[in-house]
């Protein structure tokens, strides 16, 4: 009749006896049960005389660690976990073990590999009616990091079926677990800068994630992933981290008194991104005199690029107890420019209005909202004063349109009749006429 093979798991160990499918009597099953017990106490004597003896103990490395696949694998015997269909290609394989740790690895892996193709086939399918390649890169990403714990646990067994004692089994798993977590801190990275790439799509819902706030956002995320990694992997070597935390701030206070202007410009570069004074693409003059586009707002420094194509990087730190005049804020993200013209007395001041902003309307550069305007400023010393106002979109369009300006307003008021004074003296001798006379 068939026998069917089953594992008991007594004080830790693992033994095999077959059992006939029959009916039978109390007293032979209860007699059939003694003797398993028997046997299964002498396996166990004799497991306990050989770890005293120093012999290997195949698992163990793996239970200290406390992780998957912790319980013994040896001397041929099947994992518990293992289908009956594969026990016997297991019991035959186990006598060579570089081979059969080979084949676990192998199908481990190859499992992995196959599983995450068959998530991204039909992920592709399901996402492909979705705009665009977020949710792709998503499902990308998740499969890649499933597969990567799959193969780490084939590897895992791997190592214990090769037997090799507690001491390079220890070794060797805590390896492979090192490059597990240094791997998921890498896809940890990755998946933090794509949330911080969706966030930044949805700024009308998260108003505080914005193109300025981003690089905020990515330090905290890389600082967090990289201290909770480098805290796995002492736990993994089985390293106390207490006195690294206490010798951390030690240290932290000694590099706070050496660079004090770094870490000033660190917390000057927070406040600046958090308070947003200014932001990529405005146009700032400094109170040291320094004007240009801000290129760059980073942790330490903020780059100016001025208008001869040099870039001034500025510490943080001068940044944030400086005045900075942003001529890209306010209520129109424009730029002014002020053309001052002079006009002789008697002129029609109506006339000489309707004249400048003509000019500035029929300019295809100068912006038409806000409108250009007039303004008559005082009356000077020779002339009637009056101040052009117009904007454009672009700093670096002002020179060429003022030059523009310039000439377009001094052929109008010369087609015009408009007289354009210079000042004058009138100098009077005071008894030339006299002197010649008297000569």
């Amino acid at each position: 009749m068939p026998v069917r093979r089953r594992v008991v798991r007594i004080g830790g160990l693992r033994t095999r006896q077959g059992a006939k499918m029959q009916d039978a009597s109390s007293q032979e099953s209860q007699s059939a049960s003694d003797s398993t017990a028997g046997g299964a106490s002498a396996s166990a004597e004799q497991a306990a005389a050989a770890s005293a003896e120093g012999g290997p103990t195949p698992g163990a490395g793996a239970a200290d660690i406390g992780l998957p696949f912790a319980d013994p694998i040896g001397n041929g015997e099947a994992p518990a976990w293992l289908p009956t269909q594969l026990e016997t290609p297991w019991e035959f394989l186990a006598a060579y073990p570089p081979v059969l740790a080979l084949v676990v690895a192998l199908v481990g892996v190859g499992l992995a590999l196959l599983g995450r193709s068959f998530v991204l086939f039909w992920g592709h399918k399901l996402t492909s009616r979705i705009r665009g390649d977020l949710d792709e890169r998503l499902l990308r990403m998740g499969a890649n990091v499933a597969a990567l714990i799959v193969s780490y646990l084939a590897i895992v067994l791997a190592i214990q079926v090769l037997q090799l004692g507690d001491t390079a089994e220890k070794i060797l798993i805590r390896i492979a677990l090192t490059l597990l977590v240094l791997r998921l801190m890498t896809s940890a990275l990755k998946a933090g800068h794509l949330g911080l790439e969706i966030l930044g799509r949805l700024r009308e819902r998260f108003a505080i994630v914005e193109e300025r706030t981003l690089p905020l956002f990515d330090l905290i995320m890389t600082v967090l992933v990289i201290g909770a990694g480098a805290y796995a992997l002492l736990l993994v070597w089985n390293i106390d981290p207490t006195a690294w935390l206490a010798s951390a701030g030690v240290i932290g206070i000694a590099v706070g008194f050496a660079a004090r202007d770094t870490l000033a410009n660190l917390f000057a570069g927070f406040f600046i991104i958090a308070d947003a004074p200014y932001k990529l693409g405005d146009y700032v003059v400094l109170d040291t005199g320094e004007r240009g586009e801000i290129t760059k707002v980073g942790i330490r420094s903020t780059r100016i690029l001025t208008r001869d194509d040099v870039e001034i990087t500025v510490p943080n730190s001068m940044m944030a107890n400086s005045q900075i005049y942003n001529e890209s804020g306010g209520k129109w993200e424009r730029f002014r420019i002020r053309i001052k013209v002079g006009v002789a007395y008697g002129s029609d001041v109506d006339e000489v209005c309707e004249l400048l902003e003509n000019i500035a309307f029929e300019h295809d550069t100068v912006c038409q909202d806000p409108k250009p305007r007039v303004r008559m400023r005082g009356f000077g010393d020779s002339s009637l004063d009056f101040e052009l106002l117009c904007w454009v979109a672009q700093p670096a369009q002002r020179g060429l349109v003022s030059h523009e300006l310039y000439m377009a307003i001094y052929k109008g008021l010369n087609q015009a009749g408009i007289e354009i004074p210079f000042p004058q003296r009138d100098v009077w001798m005071r008894g030339g006429a006299e002197t010649e006379e008297s000569g």
